[in-house]
């Protein structure tokens, strides 16, 4: 049973822990990293989509590149590297995560017939990385396969709805901004 901590408006811990399931049943707010790959390539940046399994939420769309809920007393940067070897197979320092912003998300919906009610306060990090698509060691049960796709082709299609994702359009916006704040 994953066990996460009761977050406050500022993704601080308050003290109380929930379960997972209670957590989105009943809209508890608690904490997710997200962590996007970028390359650049042709004197472009790319950034690297995942596809999501069919057995996932959101089956067979593209997504981050690697994300993931915060157990209970972790950290978003330890969480996030931990997801990262989990889904992708890469190894990095919590140190090399590039910041990029916070995001409140909330989200209503219905699972396998289930109300579903989401609460999350996410840390979004960047990561420079140039490595070709058959250099991850995929999670099969999390990851379908993975794409670089040109940052700005990305943020067209997300705007236009042009290829099947659950990618959301203000966080690749705020990627894109670290990204030339923080250029190799």
């Amino acid at each position: 049973m994953e066990i996460f901590d009761v977050v406050d408006e500022y993704g601080e811990p308050t003290g109380e822990n929930v379960d997972r399931e209670t957590a989105h049943l009943e809209g508890v707010r608690h904490r997710t990293a997200h962590l996007w790959l970028l390359r650049k390539k042709g004197g472009k940046t790319e950034i690297l989509l995942q596809k999501r399994a069919q057995t996932k939420s959101f089956p067979g769309c593209y997504d981050i590149s690697s994300a993931g809920h915060i157990p209970a007393g972790d950290e978003y940067r330890e969480s996030a590297i931990r997801e990262l070897r989990e889904e992708l197979g890469v190894t990095a320092e919590e140190s090399d995560l590039i910041y990029c912003g916070d995001r409140q998300i909330i989200w209503d919906d219905v699972f396998y017939g289930k109300p579903y009610h989401d609460r999350q306060f996410t840390k979004v990090f960047m990561l420079w990385m140039d490595a070709d698509e058959d250099q991850f060691t995929l999670q099969e049960e999390e990851v379908d396969s993975v794409m670089w796709i040109d940052l700005d082709k990305c943020i067209e299609g997300v705007k236009e709805n042009s290829f099947i994702n659950c990618i959301d359009l203000g966080e690749l916006r705020m990627v894109q901004k670290a990204s030339l704040l923080n250029q190799l």
